[in-house]
């Protein structure tokens, strides 16, 4: 089960997605379902249109199969997610 405290250990795919922050100012606002990720991107699929957007850059709403929100740094998502399972993070709420 996806947590706000293991979300960084799972993949994304098929999780609602929202970019609430960016330093290119064109991804603001951008949201749909995950639908792929790959080492230093996000592909968000919004109606039918498909958008990919580094993860370095952005600050991410994701919505858990829950309906828990959780407000994520692009830059801790950056790397392959079975890579991921790997890192240790510091998590603070």
């Amino acid at each position: 089960m996806i947590t706000p405290y293991n979300l960084l250990r799972h993949e994304l795919v098929e999780l609602e997605a929202k970019v609430i922050n960016s330093n290119h100012t064109d991804y603001v606002g951008i949201s749909g379902k995950i639908v792929d990720e790959t080492k230093n991107t996000l592909i968000i699929q919004d109606s039918n249109i498909e958008r990919t957007i580094p993860k370095n850059c952005i600050t991410l709403e994701v919505k858990l199969p829950d309906d828990v929100i959780v407000r994520i740094n692009g830059n801790l998502l950056s790397g392959r997610p079975e890579d991921r399972i790997k890192k240790k993070f510091r998590i603070r709420f």
